[in-house]
């Protein structure tokens, strides 16, 4: 398995002045780049060649904008016998996105198809690599109100909140996982990933209230991958609720989510 940055990685650093946000600016204000980052905010590694089909661009162009991206360190790349694959340089680069995201206006609906997929991406998807969207915000409800994390209760004020924004990774509350927590988890066969911090949390963009990140978060993704409760989809971060899944939320955290159509690619 490929390693994984810590939470702390930071955006390339050069010493001088003020920073230069309109360098960052002007790399996000192409299409094409934008489609890739996006590609690969769910955490995955993607060769060159698919990130040119999810950008709509030539295979030069899509050189071009991978090897902009890179020179800018919100890309890292990884070699793999002849084959380069792509993924993002760290979590900070995922918290950008996130928060373009927040502030950017929507896209235009025009078909039945965009609105199957605007939804989907709010009921479950990926946040680099934890679980985000109705799906993820109900999922650290559950383990609050059972007992097995303390520190907070899920819920995002922005008037009270001094370090967290609207989008992105959580400082002000300190959650923690319970006695009966560390049971539970070690009981539903979750492997905790070393060398990183247990427990983070990020301000969900779309349901404005906290989801589950670090390592915890990045487990139970595995977790529900590895049992089928749900399918990552090819074109989107959104992820699809099978039905083991559904049966399996209700039965273990009491989740109940409606509307898990296939999202569409």
């Amino acid at each position: 398995m490929r390693q994984q940055p810590t939470e702390s990685a930071p955006l390339q650093a050069v010493a001088g002045g003020d920073t230069d946000i309109a360098a960052i600016g002007a790399l996000v204000a192409d299409p094409g780049r934008c489609r890739i980052l996006l590609a690969l905010d769910d955490g995955r590694a993607l060769p060159a060649t698919r990130l040119a089909a999810e950008a709509g661009v030539s295979a030069a162009t899509a050189s071009s904008h991978l090897g902009k991206l890179t020179n800018a360190g919100l890309l890292a790349v990884e070699a793999h016998g002849r084959h380069r694959y792509y993924r993002l340089a760290g979590p900070a680069v995922a918290q950008l996105i996130e928060a373009l995201q927040q502030l950017a206006p929507a896209v235009p609906i025009r078909s039945l198809r965009q609105g199957t997929r605007a939804q989907a991406l709010r009921r479950a998807r990926t946040c680099y690599d934890h679980l985000a969207g109705r799906l993820g915000v109900e999922l650290m409800s559950a383990m609050i109100e059972r007992g097995h994390l303390t520190g907070g209760d899920g819920a995002f004020d922005p008037s009270r909140a001094h370090r967290d924004h609207r989008t992105g990774y959580g400082h002000d509350v300190g959650y923690a996982l319970t006695e009966s927590g560390n049971d539970f988890l070690t009981d539903f066969g979750l492997r905790i990933p070393a060398r990183r911090r247990l427990i983070g949390y990020c301000v969900d963009w779309s349901e404005q209230r906290h989801h589950l990140a670090g390592a915890l978060g990045r487990s139970l993704l595995d977790r529900f991958t590895e049992a089928d409760w749900i399918r990552r989809t090819e074109a989107t971060r959104a992820v699809h609720i099978t039905d083991t899944g559904r049966q399996g939320l209700h039965d273990t955290f009491g989740i109940r989510l409606e509307g898990h159509a296939e999202p569409a690619l």
